[in-house]
C-alpha cells in the first residue's frame, strides 16, 4: 500500500454523510445512504481509470446504421441486470 489519501470532499458526499450521522436517520435511510455514498466515492476512484478506444455501431433515429468512435474502460466489465 503507497499510503496515498483522497480527501472527498464533494458537497454532495458532505450531505449524505451529515444525513447518515444524524441518530434520527432510519436503518432504512442509513442504508440507502450508505449505498448512495459508495457509488459517488467508485464514480470518483474511477475517474482515471484508462479507457481504449473502439468503434461502435449505432443506429441513429433515421434508421440507418452508422459507425462512431467510442470509449471502454481497459480491463473493465459492465453488467446489466434486467428487472424482475
Amino acid at each position: 500500500m503507497n499510503g496515498k489519501v483522497h480527501v472527498m470532499d464533494h458537497p454532495l458526499v458532505a450531505h449524505k454523510l451529515t444525513i447518515l450521522r444524524d441518530k434520527n436517520t432510519s436503518v432504512k435511510d442509513f442504508r440507502e445512504l450508505v449505498s448512495e455514498i459508495g457509488m459517488l466515492i467508485t464514480y470518483e476512484a474511477t475517474r482515471d481509470l484508462p479507457l481504449t478506444e473502439r468503434e461502435v455501431e449505432t443506429v441513429p433515429p433515421n434508421g440507418e446504421a452508422a459507425q462512431s468512435p467510442a470509449q471502454e474502460l481497459r480491463g473493465c466489465t459492465t453488467t446489466a441486470r434486467g428487472q424482475g
